[in-house]
């Protein structure tokens, strides 16, 4: 536990992510690296020096999940849980049958995440992107785009007016995936028939079989976007709202 908060803590305070009386919802898909988040706000919420609340908020895609360990989970630790009923599965596979649906059904669900928080009033958002998620942007944005680029650890919606923080950009998905079995945390399946099929997926393993030849790549990219310049990426250079 103290490792992730250790994580959690340095992104928090590298890129000023919570400020005094801050009402903060977890976005909680019920994957691992949500669950784990939730985990370690709930812990550092007891110590941290600006005191904020915080919620955890689901979207149901309508795939006819069970979320009953999620509202267990978040009973045990004291945090109110909502559940957003949507109907974006069936639409998109079922309706629309979309031969490329995971750009439109992220939309639908971002939308539809920032809409419920911004609902039960709730100023932040934190999403569970974690290290490889960064990386793994990075060249998704680079190959299909052309471009480079990544979300930012911190932003700012003017629209739906509440600033999204990503906490776990320090922690790899493989210290997340060990820290969710250790501390015997639930995990809800995910049920999208376009799970693990993805583009995403393919840059995954390119990025892991070129870590695994040029060692230490990984580190070296996430360190360069640091320093690259790009906005938002350098840390203390963001300003609160």
């Amino acid at each position: 536990m103290q490792r992730l908060l250790s994580y959690v803590r340095s992104a928090v305070s590298d890129y000023d992510m919570i400020a005094e009386g801050d009402k903060i919802a977890v976005g909680l898909s019920g994957g691992k690296d949500s669950v784990a988040m939730l985990k370690a706000f709930s812990e550092l919420r007891r110590f941290y020096p600006n005191r904020f609340e915080l919620a955890a908020i689901t979207v149901d895609m309508g795939f006819n999940t069970d979320f009953t360990v999620l509202e267990q989970l978040c009973e045990k630790i004291n945090v109110p849980y909502y559940i957003k009923k949507t109907d974006i599965g069936p639409v998109i596979f079922d309706i629309r049958r979309e031969e490329n649906p995971c750009a439109l059904c992220s939309r639908m669900r971002r939308g539809a995440l920032h809409d419920a928080a911004v609902a039960e009033g709730y100023t932040k958002l934190a999403l569970g992107h974690h290290w490889d998620d960064v990386i793994e942007t990075l060249f998704l944005n680079l190959f299909y785009e052309g471009r480079i680029g990544c979300f930012k650890p911190v932003t700012y919606l003017d629209r739906k007016q509440i600033t999204v923080i990503r906490p776990l950009i320090y922690a790899s998905e493989a210290y997340i995936s060990s820290f969710i079995q250790r501390q015997g945390l639930p995990v809800v399946k995910n049920l999208c028939p376009a799970d693990k099929n993805t583009s995403r997926q393919q840059i995954k393993e390119l990025v892991y079989k070129l870590d695994k030849e040029y060692h230490g790549l990984k580190t070296r990219v996430f360190g360069a976007l640091q320093r690259s310049g790009i906005d938002g990426w350098h840390p203390h250079i963001h300003r609160r709202r």
